[in-house]
């Protein structure tokens, strides 16, 4: 079992020293200034922003793998997963899969909705994103599903003994660590209900599956895809993408819709595949 394998680890008390200080850095941000992306990528552009924003990413991961490996004693693929070793099909079949539905996405809605979308495709930047989005986005989409789904449901898991607890708090933090996201700035606070979903659905995920391995599929190819598809003055990605969003955001119906429909189908297919069951044990029950 995932979760149970919190329990082995060596020096359990200092799970709450990262835990609460990412926590309270990121209730500070509810106080914060208005953070001004399209500023900083003006002064420095682009592709540095973008270099500089996912980069720092790299020393997280690595910093959470030396505290779980030297300070806690946990050997990395039990931090991975519940399995005797980390099952990597897993991660290209949810990779794959999200990736080419993202990819046709994007298809659809430049073609029925052109006007909402500008052509940016200039060859030298938009080949130097994809390098740079091949090297980085894997550590900064992994760092967060080791910390959230991994980190974070293990060291709750050890407080409160079941599974439902660490369910909900590591969603919630999930989405409120966004909330300096300009996305968040330009449609509101309400946008961050669309990320405490998407945190459930990697959770649940990681608990139904035994393991981060399709969550950390799925993350990667949402982040890579999305950096060099599109981008927009209002997105976190500001980059030399393919295309450029003109429209003016807002939440309606139709981006509900187009932003569940593909998790409850992503949840189906993995369902199926991996002959899930027993939901409500994996889920709310509790770790004997």
């Amino acid at each position: 079992m995932y979760l149970k394998n919190g329990f082995f680890v060596k020096n359990q008390w200092f799970y709450v020293l990262p835990i609460g200080l990412f926590l309270f850095l990121n209730i500070k941000s509810f106080f914060a200034p208005e953070v001004d992306y399209s500023a900083f990528v003006a002064q420095i552009g682009e592709l540095p922003f973008f270099a500089v924003n996912v980069g720092l990413f790299f020393f997280f991961f690595w910093g959470l793998f030396f505290i779980v490996r030297f300070i806690h004693q946990q050997p990395i693929v039990k931090f991975t997963t519940g399995r005797k070793r980390i099952d990597w099909r897993r991660v290209f079949f949810s990779f794959s899969l999200w990736g080419s539905f993202i990819v046709i996405q994007t298809g659809l809605s430049y073609t029925l909705f052109p006007e909402d979308y500008s052509w940016n495709f200039e060859p030298i930047p938009f080949f130097s994103l994809l390098l740079l989005s091949l090297l980085l986005i894997p550590f900064q989409s992994a760092f967060e599903e080791y910390f959230f789904r991994g980190y974070v449901l293990q060291g709750i898991a050890i407080l409160t003994k079941n599974r439902w607890v660490p369910l909900i708090f590591s969603s919630l933090f999930f989405g409120l660590v966004h909330v300096s996201n300009p996305e968040i700035a330009k449609m509101g606070y309400g946008f961050l209900a669309f990320y405490i979903s998407l945190g459930f659905f990697l959770g649940i995920i990681t608990l139904m599956d035994n393991g981060l391995e399709l969550a950390l599929g799925f993350h990667i190819a949402n982040n890579f895809f999305i950096s060099f598809l599109t981008t927009s003055e209002w997105s976190v990605f500001q980059t030399p993408s393919l295309l450029k969003e003109v429209s003016v955001p807002e939440i309606t119906l139709l981006y509900t819709i187009t932003f569940y429909l593909p998790l409850f189908a992503l949840l189906f297919i993995f369902a199926k595949k991996y002959r899930w069951n027993s939901w409500k044990t994996r889920l709310l029950g509790k770790i004997n």
